[in-house]
């Protein structure tokens, strides 16, 4: 396979919040993203136990004859912590 991409869907202009991209060929893997959503999530150093976050759901599809399942694993969770502390990109 040659002239694979990866691509990015952004749907959360329309207030959808999950959705699964599908792969169209070159591409190797495509990134779905929802918008974000607040959410009530438990906190136990707040006064009253809980706050609210702003949460974001993304999909990772990928072509497995170009991307192993576990790199895709590996991906997301680099990409889960740049978005959730956005400073270290700059590090």
């Amino acid at each position: 396979l040659q002239g694979g991409t990866f691509t990015v869907s952004y749907l959360g202009m329309y207030d959808i919040d999950h959705f699964t991209a599908i792969i169209n060929p070159p591409q190797s893997c495509i990134l779905a993203v929802g918008s974000t959503v607040p959410t009530i999530v438990p906190a136990p150093t707040e006064p009253n136990g809980i706050k609210t976050v702003p949460l974001m759901k993304v999909t990772l599809s990928s072509d497995h004859r170009t991307v192993d399942g576990a790199v895709g694993s590996r991906w997301l969770g680099a990409f889960k912590a740049y978005m959730e502390n956005p400073l270290t990109l700059m590090l």
